[in-house]
């Protein structure tokens, strides 16, 4: 997927991700600002979590229930210090289990990510649209 969008278009673009994503460990990069965790929120808004989905800055991450039981987790590495501080919170327990995990600021903890991941990059354009760019690790 590489394609413009507005926020209007938000839920067809979660809906996009979350049906042609081949790995549920959805890698979330662009600069502040640029709507990374409003398109978290929606993709955890169409996999069914009713909580509201906020990001997890202080906490590294947040742990959403869906209507199906299913479990979701989302990461905010943003003000991480070193890798070795989400390795004792246990990322490789929570991207090892089969589950949705969405990271904001993976570059943060690159060493820690396994291969089999979707890369999501999201940029601003002049016009206020956003460009968005999907690859498979």
């Amino acid at each position: 997927m590489n394609k413009n969008y507005s926020l209007n278009e938000l839920t067809a673009i979660a809906k996009e991700i979350i049906a042609t994503a081949p790995h549920k460990i959805l890698l979330f990069y662009g600069e502040m600002g640029v709507g990374k965790t409003t398109l978290i929120k929606e993709i955890c808004k169409v996999l069914g979590v009713e909580d509201i989905a906020s990001s997890p800055t202080f906490s590294l991450v947040n742990e959403y229930k869906t209507n199906k039981n299913e479990t979701v987790y989302h990461f905010d590495f943003y003000r991480i210090n070193n890798e070795e501080e989400a390795y004792d919170m246990g990322i490789e327990d929570y991207l090892h289990n089969n589950n949705w995990c969405l990271v904001e600021w993976p570059e943060n903890v690159k060493n820690l990510l396994p291969l089999d991941t979707v890369a999501i990059s999201i940029s601003l354009l002049e016009n206020g649209l956003r460009n968005i760019q999907l690859k498979t690790n």
